[in-house]
């Protein structure tokens, strides 16, 4: 039966579903479950998830990792017609790279009230003396990403007991 729904493959709903499926990626991995996929002009330029332990590098966050991709594919530096899905509000590390690209938008899942700087903890993706200010979407699809960490984190607790 038709119930003329129509699948709108440009909806944040859609490209939060990429991110989850990287998040997968690095929980299937052992890392932290997070991913990230950067879209312009509603095309997948970047794909990422976590790869902390993989790498041996503090900084290779879903996000990071997305982001070098996403400028060798722009051939630029400049992100401004970009838009970062992530499932996990970005940390202080990520949400500075985020600025300094000059990512025009970033949408996430699961919020981070202790260390998120997408409006979390502290915003500092709109931070008022920065040169520039991202827009934010939040909570996309933020159950799921909330459920993912939350079994990892489960399992890697019950691991150590």
């Amino acid at each position: 039966m038709d119930d003329g729904a129509i699948i709108d493959l440009t909806s944040d709903h859609h490209f939060m579903g990429e991110a989850l499926r990287q998040a997968l990626k690095a929980y299937e991995a052992e890392e932290v479950p997070i991913g990230a996929v950067i879209v312009r002009e509603n095309r997948i330029i970047a794909r990422a998830w976590n790869q902390v332990e993989l790498l041996r590098d503090a900084t290779a966050h879903a996000e990071m990792l997305a982001i070098t991709q996403a400028e060798a594919a722009v051939g630029d530096w400049r992100l401004n017609d970009c838009t970062l899905y992530v499932t996990k509000e970005p940390c202080p590390m990520c949400a500075g790279a985020l600025v300094h690209a000059r990512l025009g938008r970033v949408v996430f899942g699961a919020p981070d009230a202790k260390g998120g700087c997408a409006g979390g903890a502290i915003n500092l993706l709109q931070f008022p003396t920065f040169n520039h200010r991202c827009e934010i979407t939040s909570e996309v699809r933020a159950d799921e990403c909330r459920q993912m960490l939350r079994a990892f984190f489960a399992e890697q607790r019950s691991r150590a007991e």
